[in-house]
């Protein structure tokens, strides 16, 4: 089984009441799932932490750099962190995009700050677990829900443990936790441009994992990443596996306190 100690936040800089937050919303989330970057906003001002948009801000290159095109990917690289320099915590709804900064960026480029803006970049679970030490953010969320961890979360970032402790505290939400699930056996498929090169083995994949989640009997399919969820749905709706399942960002599901539901 696996063990449910959080790991030590030891390594990582203390919030300090008061201390700003930039929220970096991906391309795709303005876009297709506006409601994560929302659901952001709301759970912060409900933990009385100062959140703001910065409107300059753009991609985080992780398309043109997949594609390699990395003198393109530099050249946003370094807008990135002069948008986002002036603020001390930076934090994304999207583990990929959290990957491409925090981890990627350094090697990119030498751009005077970028290390320092690179280490200043979270996903939401990280950020809420390991900086700000909340493990139960007072939610509550009806539903039978299964996690999917989007790869570059979790081989990069090493979030699951994060996003799964967040979830087991949610009022409400019965956690579905399979091995399969819990060890990241299985990818959506997606990855980016992944899926526009090989569409037939991208959506094999998201396939494939549709029915293991299926299996589980869960209603609810909750993810860091936008982009997973989009992918899945997409695929669900196309072939009808899952059907009746809901696809939300585990950002709606920490920020809900239930009304509506």
């Amino acid at each position: 089984m696996e063990s449910r100690a959080v790991p030590s936040p030891c390594a990582t800089p203390a919030y300090r009441a008061g201390e700003q937050v930039a929220l970096f919303v991906p391309c795709y989330c303005d876009l297709l799932a506006p409601q994560a970057a929302v659901a952001c906003v709301a759970l912060f001002e409900r933990l009385g932490i100062p959140v703001t948009y910065p409107e300059a801000q753009t991609c985080c290159g992780q398309p043109a750099f997949n594609a390699g095109y990395h003198e393109d990917a530099r050249r946003i690289a370094q807008r990135f962190c002069d948008v986002f320099a002036p603020y001390p915590w930076i934090v994304t709804p999207s583990g990929s995009c959290a990957a491409m900064v925090r981890v990627f960026f350094p090697s990119l480029c030498a751009y005077p700050t970028v290390g320092a803006v690179a280490a200043r970049v979270y996903d939401l679970a990280t950020f809420l677990v390991r900086v700000l030490g909340r493990t139960d953010v007072g939610a509550y969320y009806a539903g039978r829900a299964v996690y999917h961890e989007g790869c570059h979360a979790r081989r990069e970032l090493g979030t699951l443990p994060y996003s799964l402790t967040l979830l087991r505290a949610v009022r409400g939400l019965e956690l579905i936790e399979p091995e399969t699930v819990r060890d990241g056996a299985e990818c959506c498929g997606f990855g980016g441009l992944f899926s526009v090169a090989y569409p037939a083995l991208s959506s094999s994949m998201a396939d494939a994992l549709l029915r293991s989640l299926t299996a589980t009997g869960a209603d609810l399919v909750v993810s860091g990443d936008a982009s997973c969820l989009l992918h899945l749905a997409g695929r669900a709706r196309r072939t009808l596996a899952g059907a009746g399942m809901r696809f939300v960002h585990v950002a709606e599901v920490l920020a809900s306190d239930g009304a509506g539901l």
